[in-house]
C-alpha cells in the first residue's frame, strides 16, 4: 500500500480544522512533537501509539544542552519550567587515565531521569487532549496514512514504519566495533567522568553522569575481540553487571550497579536518504542515530519535534511542510552524525591513545569529536588548557600552531602547511611570474612549509599542458628565482617541492576549462601499472613495461637532483590521488601479476624503488615525505589498515613524514565530506605507524590547527583553499591570537596591518520556535 497524499498530490494545508495526526512511539521524540503540535493548534486531533508501558524505559538518564532547552523555553514554556525544577547541573568532565585524574570545567551539562523525563511529557501532552495509548502496537505504516493527514514515525532506530516504506526512505544502517551496556549506579558523580582500565583482556572503558541526586547513568564500552576475550559473551545481565563493577571499582567507590534489562549491544548508526514518504515523516532515531559519547540522542529528536512543528506552521501545504523540515534538519544532523562518527571511532580506536601524557590524553579525549576545539575549550578553562600546552612544550602564550617542528636537517618555525595546489598556469613545464608571486605571496603569508604543486617529472607525466615540470635545466633555473625569492624576502619560510607523474589521468584539459576531460586536440600518450582508463571517455594507458619503469624511476632521480639544485628544503613524493605511484598502490588501479602487482607488499615494490633512488640522491640532510591516498572512498581499494602498512613501509625506507590525503583514486569514489574529515587518518597513521604526519582536507581554522596539533593526532596541517582566499593566513591567525614570537614574522612592509580591523556588532539568531510568531489558541482547561 503506499501512503495518502504521495510527493507531487496536494495535502490538506497543515492549519486546516482538525488534522488527524498519528504519531508512532512514545519516546521523548514522539511525545513533544505531539504536545507541540497540539499547543500550537488544539483543533489537531493527535494520537500517540506507544507498545510499552507508560514507565517502561531503557536506560536511565538524558543530558540536554543549554541550546535545546533555549528552544524548548521558547516553544513550551510550561515544559521548560518543569525539566528545570528537576534537573541535575554539573560543570566538570573528569577524566581518568592510568590512575591520573584530570578535571576540565566549564562545560555546563544538564541531565534529568528518562524516565522522569516521559513523565513530565506525558502529563504535558494530557493537559493538552494528546490521546495517548500506552501497550498497544499503532496500526501498520500504511493503514495509518490512509487514516490520518500526518504520520509521524518516531519509533526509534528499530523502526518498523522505516521498515514498511525502506524502498523509498532507503536506510543506510552501520554497525560498529564496540559493545556497550547501558547500568546506573545509586550515588551522583559530581562530574561527568570517563574512566579508562586496561585489563589483561585489552581496554575498556566508562562514561558515567548524573541524572539525579542520588543516581548516575553508567555505560561501559569495549572493542568486541575484548568484550569476548573478556568472557561477557558468556554472562547472563547479573553476571555481566557484576563484573563490571568489579573493573570499575575505583570509579564507583565499591559501589553495586543496577542493570534495566541491560543488555550489550553494539551501536548502529542510522542514514535515510530521505525522511518522509507522502504523508509519512521520520523523527529522531528513526531518522537518525548520533553515538551515546556526544550525548545527542534525544537533543536531536527534540529539536527535530521543534523544527517540524515550526515548518507545519510556516509552510503553505503539508508536502512543503515536510520538505522544509526536511530541509533545515539534514544538514544539522550530518554535522552532528560526524561529530558522533568522530568520537565513536576515538573510542574503538582509543588503545592507540594510551601511550600518550595523561594531561595530553584527556586533552585529545576532550576535543575527539572535534566540536569542542582549542579556542573553546580555553575560554571554559583557560587553566587546564595552559596546562596541557605547558606539557607539550609551548612557550608561554605561545600557541601550539607556533611551536616549531624539526624533520631531519630542517627545522620549521610553525606548523603550518600552505598544501599543494596545482595551477595549471605553467608554459612546457616552466614556472613563470605566476608562480613566483603566487608561491611568493604565500611565503610572505608566514607559513611555516610552503609547498609547490606537484611538478612533473617528464612531458608526458604532465596532468595537463599547464603543469610544472623539471625535466630541464631550464625549469629548475625558473625553480631557482622562486626558492631565491622565498628565503630571501621571507626569511625563516622553508619551500618545498612534490615531484610526481600524471599517470592514466595525464593529457587533460586545464581545470577550468574541463577537469579530467580529455584534450580536443594535442593529446599524449599515457602509462599506468595497468591499462584501465580513469572514467568512461578517458584515454586508455598502456601498461608499463619492466624496461619504462627503469626509465622512470631514473625520471625521478634526475629531477630530484634538479631540485635539489634549484634550492628546494623538502622533497614530497607523490604516492596520492590515483596519479602514476598512487596507481600502484591501489588495488583498484593495479591489476599486474608480476613482481609489482598482487599483494600490497608487491604494490609498493615500483614506489618504494622510486624513493629509494630520490633518497639517494636527494641531500642528506633535506627531509623527504610521501603523500598517500589513506582510503579510496570505493569498495575494495585502499583500507585505512593499509594505510598504516605503507606509511609505515615509506618510514623504514627513510621518509620523514607522510602526507596523509585521500581519495581522487577512482571516479566512483564516495567521499565522506565535512570539517576536518581526513584528520582521522592522519590520526591513526601517527599513532599507529609511529611516523610524524601532515594532516590535510578542510582543515580551515586555526582552532582546528591548535586542536589537532596539542591532541596528538598530527605534527603538521597542510591548508589549500584558506591560503587561496588569504595568502597571509598565518600572519592573520597570529594576530586573531594576540601572538607575537618567533613562531612568525612579519614582513616589515606589512607590519602596520598586524593588527585586526575592527569588526561590526553582529545579532545572535532568534529562536527556531517562538509561540507569539504563529497562530495559537488554548485547549480547554490548558
Amino acid at each position: 500500500m503506499t501512503p495518502s497524499g504521495a510527493r507531487g498530490t496536494a495535502r490538506p494545508a497543515p492549519t486546516a480544522p482538525h488534522l488527524r495526526v498519528a504519531v508512532v512511539g512514545g519516546g521523548p521524540g514522539g511525545l513533544y512533537a505531539a504536545a507541540l503540535l497540539k499547543r500550537l493548534d488544539p483543533t489537531r486531533d493527535i494520537t500517540v501509539w506507544e507498545r510499552n508501558a507508560p514507565h517502561d524505559t531503557f536506560g536511565f538518564g538524558v543530558v540536554l544542552s543549554d541550546e535545546t532547552l533555549g528552544g524548548i523555553e521558547h516553544a513550551d514554556p510550561e515544559v521548560y519550567s518543569a525539566l528545570t525544577t528537576e534537573f541535575v547541573r554539573w560543570d566538570n568532565i573528569d577524566i581518568v587515565h592510568r590512575s591520573t585524574r584530570h578535571t576540565s570545567g566549564g562545560h555546563g551539562f544538564a541531565a534529568l531521569g528518562r524516565r522522569r523525563l516521559l513523565e513530565i511529557l506525558h502529563h504535558r501532552c494530557r493537559s493538552l487532549g494528546v490521546d495517548l495509548r500506552f501497550r498497544e502496537e499503532a496500526p501498520g505504516p500504511a493503514r495509518l496514512a490512509e487514516t490520518h493527514d500526518l504520520v509521524i514515525a518516531a519509533d526509534g532506530v528499530h523502526s518498523t514504519t522505516r521498515t514498511a516504506f525502506a524502498d523509498v526512505f532507503r536506510p543506510h544502517i552501520t554497525a560498529h566495533r564496540c559493545r556497550y551496556i547501558w547500568l546506573a549506579a545509586d550515588f551522583a558523580f559530581d562530574a561527568f567522568r570517563f574512566e579508562i582500565a586496561e585489563t589483561e583482556h585489552g581496554v575498556m572503558q566508562l562514561h558515567g553522569y548524573p541524572f539525579s541526586a542520588d543516581a548516575s547513568t553508567v555505560i561501559v564500552e569495549m572493542r568486541e575481540e575484548v568484550w569476548r576475550a573478556a568472557g561477557f559473551d558468556e554472562l547472563d545481565e547479573t553476571g555481566s553487571v557484576e563484573r563490571c563493577a568489579k573493573i570499575f571499582a575505583d570509579a564507583l567507590g565499591g559501589r553495586p550497579l543496577r542493570s534495566n534489562n541491560s543488555t550489550w549491544t553494539t551501536f548502529r548508526t542510522v542514514v535515510n536518504e530521505r525522511w518522509s514518504h507522502g504523508n509519512v515523516v521520520l523523527l529522531g532515531d528513526a531518522a537518525h542515530t548520533a553515538h551515546f559519547s556526544i550525548g545527542s540522542g534525544t537533543k536531536l529528536a527534540v529539536e527535530d519535534a521543534l523544527a517540524l512543528a515550526a515548518c507545519l506552521g510556516e509552510q503553505p501545504t503539508l508536502t512543503a511542510a515536510l520538505e522544509a523540515y526536511e530541509a533545515e534538519r539534514r544538514p544539522v544532523v550530518a554535522s552532528t552524525q560526524r561529530a558522533a562518527r568522530a568520537s565513536l571511532e576515538w573510542f574503538e580506536n582509543l588503545a592507540l591513545y594510551l601511550r600518550q601524557p595523561p594531561r595530553q590524553f584527556a586533552f585529545n579525549l576532550l576535543t575527539r569529536s572535534r566540536r569542542v576545539t582549542h579556542d573553546n575549550l580555553r575560554l571554559r578553562d583557560a587553566r587546564f588548557t595552559e596546562a596541557v600546552e605547558r606539557g607539550f612544550g609551548c612557550p608561554p602564550g605561545t600557541p601550539p600552531m607556533f611551536t616549531p617542528f624539526r624533520l631531519r636537517g630542517l627545522t620549521l618555525r610553525n606548523r603550518v602547511v600552505v598544501s599543494p595546489m596545482d595551477m595549471y598556469s605553467a608554459a612546457d613545464g616552466l614556472p613563470g611570474d605566476f608562480h613566483l608571486v603566487h608561491l611568493g605571496a604565500r611565503a610572505l603569508g608566514g607559513a611555516g612549509l610552503v609547498m609547490t604543486e606537484m611538478v612533473c617529472v617528464s612531458p608526458e607525466g604532465r596532468i595537463t599542458p599547464g603543469c610544472a615540470g623539471l625535466w630541464s635545466g631550464r625549469q629548475a633555473e625558473a625553480w631557482r628565482r622562486i626558492t631565491d625569492f622565498v628565503h630571501t624576502r621571507a626569511p625563516g619560510t622553508a619551500i618545498g617541492v612534490q615531484l610526481g607523474h600524471s599517470g592514466r589521468k595525464g593529457s587533460t584539459k586545464l581545470m577550468w576549462e574541463g577537469m579530467d576531460e580529455p584534450l580536443d586536440e594535442g593529446n599524449w600518450p599515457l602509462v599506468a601499472p595497468s591499462p584501465l582508463p580513469y572514467r568512461p571517455g578517458s584515454q586508455t594507458p598502456r601498461e608499463l613495461s619492466r624496461a619504462q619503469l627503469t626509465d622512470l624511476r631514473e625520471q625521478f632521480t634526475a629531477a630530484a637532483v634538479r631540485a635539489a639544485r634549484a634550492g628546494f628544503d623538502l622533497l614530497e613524493l607523490h604516492c596520492a590521488h590515483g596519479y602514476l605511484l598512487s596507481g600502484f598502490l591501489s588495488p583498484l588501479t593495479n591489476r599486474r601479476t608480476d613482481a609489482y602487482g598482487g599483494s600490497l607488499e608487491k604494490r609498493l615494490r615500483f614506489p618504494l624503488e622510486v624513493f629509494d633512488a630520490v633518497r639517494a640522491v636527494w641531500p642528506e640532510d633535506r627531509p623527504m615525505t610521501v603523500r598517500i591516498s589513506a582510503t579510496d572512498w570505493a569498495e575494495g581499494g585502499t583500507t585505512a589498515e593499509d594505510a598504516v602498512a605503507i606509511a609505515r613501509a615509506f618510514a623504514d625506507h627513510g621518509a620523514d613524514a607522510i602526507d596523509v590525503s585521500t581519495g581522487q583514486v577512482v571516479a566512483d569514489e564516495e567521499p565522506e565530506f565535512g570539517r576536518s574529515y581526513q584528520t582521522p587518518f592522519a590520526d591513526r597513521v601517527r599513532n599507529e605507524a609511529r611516523v610524524p604526519v601532515i594532516a590535510v582536507g578542510a582543515i580551515s581554522s586555526w582552532d582546528d590547527v591548535n586542536s589537532l596539533i596539542l591532541a596528538g593526532r598530527t605534527d603538521l596541517c597542510a591548508l589549500a583553499r584558506p591560503h587561496l582566499y588569504d595568502p597571509h593566513w598565518t600572519l592573520h591567525a597570529a594576530a586573531e591570537q594576540g601572538y607575537e614570537g618567533p613562531g612568525v614574522v612579519w614582513p616589515p612592509q606589512y607590519r602596520a596591518g598586524s593588527r585586526p580591523p575592527r569588526t561590526g556588532r553582529t545579532d545572535a539568531p532568534k529562536p527556531r520556535l517562538t509561540l507569539s510568531d504563529l497562530p495559537l489558541t488554548e485547549a480547554p482547561g490548558a
